[in-house]
């Protein structure tokens, strides 16, 4: 399902306007961005959670580099 399809979706089932699902999805988009971003665990029902995962350093160093890189940390989604 694509972000139109969901709209649509959205749309037929609570007989809101397109515009205003589609703020509304933006918002909770980008406040569940910046949570995870924050290092906080988000958490809906019967859906999954979102949080920050870290990706631990590779031990090979590349020429051009010769010190390791650092862990890195990304968002992650669990069921």
């Amino acid at each position: 399902m694509t972000q139109r399809e969901l709209i649509a979706a959205v749309c037929a089932r609570t007989a809101l306007p397109d515009q205003t699902v589609r703020e509304m999805l933006q918002v909770v988009v980008a406040t569940i961005q910046d949570a995870v971003w924050d290092g906080d665990k988000v958490t809906i029902n019967n859906f999954g959670s979102f949080y920050l995962a870290e990706r631990k350093a590779r031990a090979v160093a590349t020429p051009e580099t010769p010190a390791p890189p650092a862990t890195r940390k990304y968002p992650k989604f669990a069921p």
